[in-house]
């Protein structure tokens, strides 16, 4: 008998954790909002975080966490910044649909290679360092098919984590949940079969609880995915904080110098930034602002709708309403507790001087990854008229002060080489020195030779006196005399010559140097070790550059000289071209695009500014400035300036005899009458005696 109660009252540990866990799979857990569950579960890793500890959402984020976990709500987009812990957010949810809700995910990246790096970076880490994942996915540590870098399988549902450049991408997954990171660096057409969103969202129809949620830090006006979505939501969010003096809720802006709310600063000084309340105008600090980051909330343009902490939907009276379907929240750095309002101001500041001399490139990314603002383009084209009235009276072949180095670019067409040579002075101020054409067939030896004797020994008289030669050459290897330049550019270039093979790249192009590889083959099909380099140049990049520059109103850095010697047709193919929008392989995207059949000023301009790149001219410090200007330009003294003080040199002590006779000299000079005063003015030749003795 007491054997049998010894079976009847058996006990195995790992038996009943193994029940457990098995049973745990048809279990329903007590329901949580994201928010909830990551005060409860979610971990900041020490791999992407700045600080390894338990995850606090800021005030701005407890919203948006809760409506991600709200089921009536299908459509969420993000139109952000950098800096306001997007990521964060996108991971818990990942983790809180696998482990708490139990539904299929699909998460697109804009490439395969942003795939792997974000679940090896991120993803594994989350799932090691948040503990109740373990559970979920007992893989996790391990080597085996449920944990690859395409999906991760966890107790009762599947994550797909996919590269979104091809349409196979996005086919044969059905999800409850899609996700897709940085939508705008996605293609906006996938193989001609659509935008990314659009397929995503095919991959979520038929669930029960569908949802896609897209995020992005915005880019180009007009070709901006997120910014679509943005604009199609039901509503869209700004996150709104009491004011401290009236209590009026407002969003965080950044404002213009003219609008009554914003961020204000004085005399440059980014210290003294503060936010001005819309409402009774007084200004406030960051500091003031977190104290009351907690009481906000998120609110439609008007105020008619609301979001609080807890994702609940409020009309303009306070009454509680159902969700929206589909929502769109933009915030950016100025609402993370992280970033000092001072450092935005020191960015802008600097963006802004950049922008005035002519390089918008940081303004644009201040606005795209500070502001999370799409960036307006402005520019169309240039006008050719606007550039032959700034035209200027120096002459071609002549170096006006302040030019101390030239650069000359070259276009290759078939009859002829057009060479455009461009002085440049401190702070890339520049000056079109010259503009030759050269007439022959460029497959012939004899225009080449024209070339090269202008582009090696010509010389330019500069008006302080001394001679310039050029100092780097780049020609353009388009066209159909590709092996013409190869040629003479590897027969120079062996000489020691600074003259480089450039070949414009349009399109997505990364860089305005974007770029280089070696062409020169044996007769074996290896490439040269020491052969012909050809360098890549960022054609729309570099357009834009011109043109900002060209958009300079004053001599100084930056600005653009021209001489009235340019003939009508240079300026009319400088302003030759326009920002336009075209249809490529990817969709639609905005190009530098011809609008006359003749752009070689244009063209030559562009592979100057690809040079100037090279020689990192814009990047030379004051000295080196100094020390170019003294040696091509040194100083003249003015007519009317004084004369420097030369130190007279001490006399040597004279023999006794010699001082006698000088002293009896003065004696006799004391005792002769004195000679008649001389007219005042001592002859001078610029004006009269009446003249210098007026009163002025």
């Amino acid at each position: 008998m007491s054997a049998m109660h010894e079976v009847v009252n058996w006990q195995s540990p790992e038996l009943a954790k193994t029940v457990t866990r098995g049973l745990g799979t048809f279990g329903v857990p007590a329901p949580l909002t994201l928010e909830e569950w990551a005060r409860q579960h979610f971990y900041l890793s020490k791999e992407s975080s700045y600080v390894e500890q338990s995850w606090v959402p800021w005030p701005f984020q407890r919203a948006i966490l809760a409506c991600i976990s709200n089921d009536d709500i299908r459509n969420i987009d993000f139109k952000k910044s950098a800096r306001v812990g997007y990521t964060k957010m996108l991971l818990a949810a990942v983790g809180y649909f696998a482990e708490h809700k139990r539904r299929n995910q699909a998460l697109w990246q804009p490439t395969d290679g942003d795939s792997d790096e974000f679940v090896k970076t991120e993803l594994d880490t989350m799932l090691r360092d948040v503990k109740i994942m373990r559970k979920a996915m007992p893989a996790h540590v391990s080597r085996h098919k449920d944990n690859t870098l395409a999906q991760k399988r966890f107790l009762g549902c599947l994550l797909h984590t996919r590269g979104g450049t091809a349409a196979r991408a996005y086919r044969r997954i059905s999800v409850d949940v899609a996700l897709l990171d940085e939508l705008d660096a996605f293609d906006r057409d996938i193989e001609k079969e659509g935008s990314p969103d659009v397929l995503a969202e095919k991959r979520v129809e038929g669930a029960t609880f569908p949802k896609l949620i897209t995020g992005s830090t915005p880019k180009l006006q007009g070709f901006s995915l997120i910014d679509d979505r943005f604009h199609k939501a039901d509503e869209r969010f700004r996150y709104a904080i009491p004011c401290p003096e009236c209590g009026g809720f407002h969003p965080l802006s950044w404002g213009k110098k003219d609008e009554a709310t914003g961020f204000k600063w004085v005399n440059r000084d980014p210290e003294s930034v503060r936010h001005l309340c819309p409402h009774c105008h007084s200004l406030i600090d960051q500091a003031q602002y977190l104290a009351v980051a907690d009481r906000g909330r998120w609110q439609n343009a008007d105020g008619s709708i609301t979001i609080d902490a807890a994702g609940i939907f409020r009309n303009a009276s306070g009454a509680v309403i159902t969700a929206l379907e589909h929502i769109a929240f933009h915030v950016w750095t100025a609402y993370s507790p992280l970033v000092a309002w001072s450092k935005l101001v020191e960015e802008f500041l600097d963006a802004y001087e950049k922008a005035q001399a002519g390089d918008i490139t940081k303004l644009k990314a201040f606005t795209n990854t500070t502001l999370g603002e799409v960036w307006a383009l402005e520019q169309e084209k240039s006008d050719a008229d606007q550039l032959k009235e700034r035209a200027e009276k120096y002459k071609f072949g002549t170096l006006p002060m302040g030019c101390v180095r030239l650069l000359a670019s070259c276009d290759t067409q078939d009859n002829r080489i057009e060479v455009s040579v461009r002085g440049y002075g401190r702070g890339c101020e520049t000056w079109q020195i010259d503009y030759r054409i050269f007439y022959g067939n460029p497959s012939e030896d004899q225009v080449w030779q024209d070339v090269a004797e202008y582009l090696f020994e010509a010389e330019f008289q500069h008006v302080a006196g001394s001679k310039l030669h050029i100092y780097a050459s780049a020609i353009d290897t388009g066209g159909h005399h590709t092996q013409a330049v190869y040629s003479f550019v590897h027969t120079h270039a062996a000489l020691g010559r600074r003259i480089y093979a450039v070949k414009g790249r349009s399109g997505r192009e990364k860089h305005i140097k974007d770029g280089a590889s070696k062409v020169d083959i044996d007769w074996r099909g290896k490439t040269r070790k020491r052969g012909l380099i050809l360098w890549q140049v960022g054609t729309n990049l570099a357009k834009d550059l011109i043109y900002g520059r060209l958009q300079i109103t004053k001599p100084g850095p930056g600005y653009m000289h021209f001489s009235k010697d340019a003939p009508d047709e240079f300026y009319a193919q400088m302003a030759g071209e326009a920002r336009v929008e075209r249809a490529t392989a990817g969709g639609r995207e905005s190009r530098w695009t011809a609008l006359r059949k003749r752009v070689e000023a244009w063209d030559c301009t562009v592979y100057g500014v690809w040079l100037e790149t090279h020689l990192d001219l814009g990047k030379k410090p004051a000295k080196w400035w100094d020390a170019l200007e003294a040696e091509v330009q040194p100083k003249i003294v003015d007519l009317f300036a004084q004369p420097e003080a030369v130190p007279t040199p001490l006399p040597e002590p004279a023999p006794a005899r010699q001082v006698e006779k000088v002293e009896q000299e003065k004696k006799q000079a004391v005792a002769a009458p004195k000679a008649p005063a001389p007219r005042r003015g001592g002859g001078n030749p610029f004006a009269s005696d009446d003249w210098s003795s007026r009163g002025f």
